[in-house]
């Protein structure tokens, strides 16, 4: 995954490409680069490294330009160097790229029988060099894009500028996000909203298929055969502060305070609690794939598949539906058993995963019905599904997944609450009961956040070790593993998350005074066995830091450390037990120093496999 920012109009060419770009950071930064006019000619300023290197290259007085791309890179193609940065040229072209050329190992070869000559090892500049061996034969460089289109296979976001042309640039997609902002005789190309938000909040997104003709005059839409076509731009209602750090230190820091009021906005105008319902309006599931389905099927990657397993608990117990749950990256790869009685249900905080947009592809092959959960409005999962159920979590940011996770439970709750008051198999009780308490849970965070000291604190004491072990039982054990997971994202220390059942078959081995162990507990039924867990850990002399419901004096008496949660509706536990793994996570982090918000060899959305 890589960032593209591209201008045209009326301010500092140089100054925009740098602040968007800034704000792109998240999604790759092992490289920058940008290219803008000057005196006629476009220049092209390349570093390796964050985007302060580049900006340490940058000539102090910018000089105007009538337009100009820009580039952060995160690698697939050829390691982290200046030779690889983006931009890359060609004659009189330069160009960025975001996704993968998967054959351009032929284009190269025969570029290479033309005689050009390649300096890089990147996929990115043979298409460069592809399309201004097409432009040099004559006619537009419009033209010239269209017929390099229809040689190049794989999913590519790109961006380019002429030198003939310096009024003008042009946008394509094919898989991978592109967006568009319209100003006052200004226009904007992005990988994503917060590069220009701070500009304008009228956008338009590009399709796939879509190639976009942009000037300070507006904006033209054509398809890869060149007719053109009639797009309609929407407004956003994010605010640009919603995109800043806002007085935290950190992204992730701000992020993880933002929970309460994106939960809030996710479930806002959606429940009716006097009625016990859930109303998902737009997101409304067709009815007859309501009663015809059988079996539901949750996909996604990482944060996004942590969310799923939780899902599957919720779905099965309070919608009465069997579920199974797939890493998006391995389902379409076992030729899976699909048919119209099942619903497939992809998760994913960008709408852009690589690997959730293939599974959703495939199921939608078998005549699946599809519904997404997803955070950003007009992204290419929620177009390709049948439905979707967008998260209101606003931009995330920092690399490690916070608000979207929890934004993705209450997701999953509020659709197991609609789907089994429609099955009929959850009463309008038990459904007012539920939704009273999912009302509740934002107060209940800030309560949880308001002693982040404690959590910080007992960070300071466990900083230096390398291994962690989280453990926990039914519907906790998926947060044992996001918890992990954070963990060892941003802090670089070994964390494992392990059903604690499953402590006894392998994990034990590891626990001595050197491994402390998480434990995440909860007065439900299995909360006897995970004490007897808890004490196996203890009598091979591990560390024990609990998260436990307040007043549980049991587990407490046998913690070196305890932190504790409001008591909470069982199915709404894992929302409000992650937070606290999530503080933890970040102060170790930070006392540690690595780069929270921007972890090493990580980037924001996965979008090419």
């Amino acid at each position: 995954m890589c960032g593209i920012m591209g201008y045209v109009g009326h301010r500092n060419v140089v100054s925009m490409l740098v602040d968007g770009l800034r704000r792109l950071e998240y999604r790759g930064y092992d490289s920058a680069g940008i290219a803008y006019f000057e005196e006629g000619e476009i220049e092209v300023k390349r570093s390796v490294g964050k985007l302060s290197s580049l900006e340490e290259i940058l000539p102090p007085l910018p000089p105007d330009s009538p337009s100009g791309i820009g580039h952060t890179r995160w690698a697939t193609h050829g390691k982290p160097s200046e030779e690889n940065a983006h931009p890359h040229r060609s004659g009189s072209l330069v160009l960025v790229h975001n996704g993968i050329i998967e054959n351009y190992i032929s284009l190269k070869k025969g570029l290479l029988e033309e005689g050009h000559e390649f300096v890089s090892d990147t996929d990115t500049e043979v298409v460069v060099h592809l399309i201004d061996s097409i432009y040099q034969r004559g006619g537009s460089l419009e033209t010239a894009v269209k017929n390099a289109l229809v040689q190049m296979h794989g999913s590519y976001a790109i961006c380019v500028l002429s030198e003939k042309d310096p009024e003008r640039m042009i946008a394509v997609r094919s898989g991978c996000p592109l967006v568009i902002g319209l100003g006052k005789d200004e226009c904007f190309v992005a990988s994503d909203i917060p590069a220009f938000l701070s500009h304008t909040r009228e956008v338009v997104y590009l399709e796939d298929g879509e190639i976009a003709l942009l000037s300070a005059k507006g904006l033209e839409v054509l398809d890869f055969k060149g007719a053109r076509l009639s797009k309609e731009s929407q407004k956003i209602s994010w605010n640009p502060v919603m995109a800043e750090k806002g007085g935290y230190r950190h992204f992730l820091q701000k992020e993880i305070h933002e929970q309460p009021r994106a939960i809030v906005d996710t479930i806002r105008g959606r429940v009716a609690q006097e009625e016990g319902e859930v109303i998902l309006g737009a997101a409304e599931i067709n009815e007859a794939v309501v009663k015809r389905c059988k079996r539901v099927v949750l996909v996604g990657c990482g944060t996004s598949w942590h969310a799923a397993l939780v899902g599957k608990f919720l779905l099965e117990e309070i919608a009465g539906l069997p579920v199974e749950v797939d890493i998006a990256s391995e389902f379409r790869y076992r030729d899976p058993h699909l048919s119209s009685e099942d619903l497939v249900i992809g998760i994913s905080q960008s709408g852009e995963t690589a690997d959730t947009l293939a599974a959703i592809r495939e199921a939608k092959s078998k005549n699946t019905p599809t519904l997404s959960i997803c955070n950003v409005v007009g992204s290419s999962i929620s177009r390709e599904t049948d439905t979707v159920f967008y998260t209101h979590a606003g931009p995330e940011i920092s690399v490690a997944s916070t608000k979207a996770f929890t934004t993705q439970l209450t997701a999953l709750t509020l659709l197991a609450i609609h789907l089994g008051r429609r099955r009929a198999v959850l009463s309008k009780e038990k459904a007012q009961e539920m939704i009273h308490h999912l009302i509740l849970l934002p107060k209940q965070i800030e309560e949880i956040l308001r002693h982040e000291a404690r959590i910080e604190d007992i960070a300071k004491r466990y900083f230096r070790y390398r291994d962690f072990l989280y453990l926990a039982r039914g519907l906790l054990y998926p947060v044992a593993l996001e918890g992990a997971l954070k963990l060892k994202e941003i802090s670089y220390i070994h964390a494992e998350g392990y059903p604690a059942g499953e402590m006894k078959h392998g994990p034990i081995a590891l626990i001595d005074e050197n491994m402390p162990v998480v434990i995440l507990a909860t007065k439900d039924k299995v909360y006897g066995k995970v004490i007897s867990n808890v004490m196996e850990v203890k009598a091979r002399g591990g560390m024990i830091i609990s998260f436990a419901e307040e007043g549980d004096t049991d587990l407490a008496s046998i913690s070196d450390e305890i932190f504790f949660i409001p008591k909470v509706s069982p199915s709404l536990s894992p929302i409000l037990m992650t937070i606290p793994l999530q503080m933890l996570a970040y102060h170790i982090s930070v006392t540690r120093g690595t780069d929270v918000d921007q972890p090493r060899n990580l980037a924001k959305s996965v979008t090419v496999e």
